[in-house]
């Protein structure tokens, strides 16, 4: 079975003026009802009261909470000044949030920084070490017949790019037994020395002499030799951190002047006169 119809409405053009209003003070007063109102007093049959027109009697009804509520315009002034209410765990929430957060916003920053500084210092040692070719050209005998002339030469393989090469003087060592022992060096008269824009092929020397008798023989009648140039690579013309370090050793086999050539061809198995040095793979 369906439950209790809903009362029909009643034909509101059949009813009269009096009816009419009685309809809508009822309405009200059930409105009032409903949101906790105080009840109207009930009809008393035995006094008769005079006829009240429908806006007294609605003016007379208690008034519903509905009527009560504040105006749109105070709450919102409310809220503008609400966090002044909020309590001491709520601020240290939010103060620990935004710590959290300005934690994160600077090692997110810093993290940024140190992958740009990486990839920066990556993008410079291969310039310096992959970019850059260094090799010892020649070893040679200078006319005073005591000293030796290394030749060196540096090339950037991307002329585009220059690199500023620091040079420093190069130095020479001879082989002594087990240890290596650094001899009298100095650039050639004349030579510069310092900072150089290398944008192709640069070519420098380092004259030496070697001034120990006990240097080792690996080859009989030759000197193991040793040739360092260390420098200092940027790319920029005026570095701060961008620098890179670079040590370029070159060694030798070097036939010491006024050497006897029958004795070292006799010794070794050379094809014609002795060259005056025999170059060696890194090591």
């Amino acid at each position: 079975m369906s439950g209790p119809r809903p009362p029909r409405l009643p034909d509101l053009a059949s009813l009269t003026e009096a009816q009419k209003d009685e309809l809508i003070v009822s309405l009200w007063e059930t409105l009032v009802a409903l949101d906790g109102g105080a009840p109207a007093a009930p009809p008393n049959p035995a006094a008769a009261a005079p006829p009240e027109s429908l806006s007294a009697r609605i003016r007379t009804t208690a008034p519903s909470r509905r009527g009560r509520t504040s105006s749109p315009a105070a709450p919102a002034l409310g809220r503008g000044f609400s966090f002044l209410e909020w309590r001491p765990l709520q601020w240290l929430v939010i103060l620990v949030g935004l710590s959290f957060l300005l934690d994160f916003g600077v090692g997110f920053y810093q993290q940024r920084a140190l992958a740009r500084q990486d990839q920066a210092t990556l993008a410079l040692r291969s310039a310096a070490f992959e970019g850059l070719y260094v090799e010892l050209v020649r070893v040679a005998y200078e006319p005073d017949g005591k000293s030796y002339r290394a030749t060196l030469s540096m090339q950037n393989v991307n002329p585009d790019r220059p690199l500023y090469v620091m040079l420093n003087p190069a130095r020479a060592f001879v082989q002594t037994g087990l240890s290596w022992q650094e001899v009298p060096s100095q650039a050639p008269p004349g030579a510069p020395w310092g900072v150089v824009k290398l944008e192709g092929s640069h070519t420098y020397s380092v004259l030496f002499q070697v001034d120990a008798s006990d240097w080792s023989q690996l080859i009989p009648g030759y000197m193991h030799v040793l040739i360092q140039s260390d420098m200092l690579i940027s790319q920029s013309s005026a570095p701060k951190e961008d620098i890179v370090e670079r040590n370029n050793r070159f060694y030798v086999y070097l036939k010491p002047q006024g050497a006897d050539d029958a004795w070292i061809k006799s010794r070794n198995t050379f094809p014609g006169i002795p060259p005056v040095f025999i170059p060696m793979p890194p090591h």
